[in-house]
């Protein structure tokens, strides 16, 4: 959530910047609300005091007017909780502000290209995509998956399993020597663990939830590493504190009928290895620019044509202020699409969850910023199935994934 007490202190400043995520009337909605609640509370205040300063009635006029205080102070008590329930309300679903640097627009299509790294290759008949390639051995079996657990489930199987899981492999592998602690973290949270990352209020849609014992399904591990600390004053001297997860992801992806519908592009069901990282504010944008190297590592290594994208601002989620995405050459569909994600939520998540740092130049403790960004998921799978496929019927598999147990090459048979 933002710093309400920021905002009441430059209201023009926060409606400009939430402009441009199209969220200023949402916020105007916010201040109106929280001038009211405060009017509610001064209004109890002085009631009270009121009351106190009456005490005991020892006169008919004292006891009429503290009969009438009785009911007036109910009354003002339900209006300013009926006024604390709306700001809340509201303070909830008003999304980070973006960063100055964020590029202006309202969709995808308004992200700036920052670079493009690696060229396409050429195939001298038309490339087929990644389920045409793996159907055919039964790598990608979506018929099955549809007959088990309903459109937009899969099994990977054969090769393909392998390859998938060695992706995960090479990436933590990496990870960890570059000092991130690795993390098995659970996936079914609790209420507060969801709303404290910002995927409650504002997209409960794409959530799955077992109502039966009140805990989500998260769609990224990004939410029980957010919630690892919660609550937590940290030591300076611990920061940036980097983390990464791997686990199963589940998302109902409400709004997306009909849209990547072929293959595992777009799955309720995936998993991915995820990075997190607690920083300092002043850091927080350098680390961003970590993240986002580390990523482009991982990908340039696996040898994937790629380009990175700066998000425009009213495309970001509500809890990012900056996002850059890195988006892979797909052949089979002719067009970049994205594979990883990483995001600066600077002190969105931090201030709902209450993670905190303790510092010896500050009075008192401040709230961290939180960074995320994905490392890998079966997405980086099937853009090898496109980029290193051949008209001999063979997937040339990236050497670095040999060690972790992917085969040498896959052959199809086409």
């Amino acid at each position: 959530m933002i710093d309400l007490r920021a905002a009441r202190a430059d209201p023009d400043g926060f409606r400009a910047a939430l402009a441009r995520k199209n969220a200023d009337d949402m916020f105007d909605a916010l201040m109106e609300a929280d001038a009211r609640w405060r009017e509610a509370n001064t209004r109890l205040e002085e009631l009270r005091a009121e009351q106190k300063r009456l005490g005991k009635p020892s006169t008919p006029e004292e006891v009429e007017r503290a009969r009438a205080l009785k009911a007036e102070l109910k009354q003002a008590d339900d209006e300013a909780t009926a006024a604390a329930g709306r700001q809340r309300d509201l303070w909830d679903r008003v999304p980070n502000p973006p960063d100055p640097s964020a590029p202006d627009g309202l969709t995808e299509e308004d992200a700036v290209e920052i670079r493009t790294v690696g060229v396409p290759g050429t195939f001298a008949t038309d490339p087929l995509d990644h389920l045409d390639l793996a159907a055919q051995l039964g790598w990608i079996d979506m018929e099955r998956g549809a007959r088990v657990s309903g459109s937009r489930f899969a099994y990977r199987m054969r090769d393909a399993a392998l390859i998938e899981l060695a992706l995960y492999r090479f990436a933590l592998d990496r990870l960890v020597a570059k000092g991130f602690v690795p993390v098995l973290p659970p996936v079914l949270v609790k209420e507060r663990a969801m709303y404290g990352t910002g995927f409650l209020p504002t997209d409960d849609v794409n959530l799955y939830y077992v109502e039966r014992d009140e805990l989500y399904l998260t769609g990224t591990s990004e939410v029980a590493l957010a919630g690892l600390h919660m609550e937590e004053i940290l030591d300076e001297l611990e920061l940036p504190l980097r983390y990464t997860g791997y686990s199963t992801c589940f998302r109902r992806e409400a709004g997306a009928a009909g849209k990547d519908t072929r293959g595992i592009f777009r799955v309720h069901q995936f998993d991915k290895v995820e990075m997190f990282s607690y920083t300092r504010p002043e850091d927080s944008a350098e680390e961003h620019e970590h993240l986002l190297a580390v990523e482009e590592e991982l990908v340039a290594e696996l040898g994937i044509p790629y380009r990175v994208m700066d998000i425009a601002a009213g495309d970001l989620g509500p809890s990012a202020a900056k996002k850059y995405d890195i988006e892979a050459w797909f052949p089979g569909q002719g067009r970049y699409r994205e594979i990883t994600s990483c995001s600066n939520t600077t002190d969105y998540q931090a201030r709902r969850l209450q993670i905190r740092y303790r510092s010896e130049q500050r009075q008192g403790p401040e709230l961290v910023h939180t960074l995320n960004g994905t490392a890998m998921t079966a997405r980086s799978l099937i853009a090898i199935i496109e980029n290193f496929q051949d008209e001999g019927g063979q997937i040339a598999v990236p050497t670095v994934l040999e060690e972790f147990g992917a085969p040498r090459r896959a052959e199809l048979a086409l």
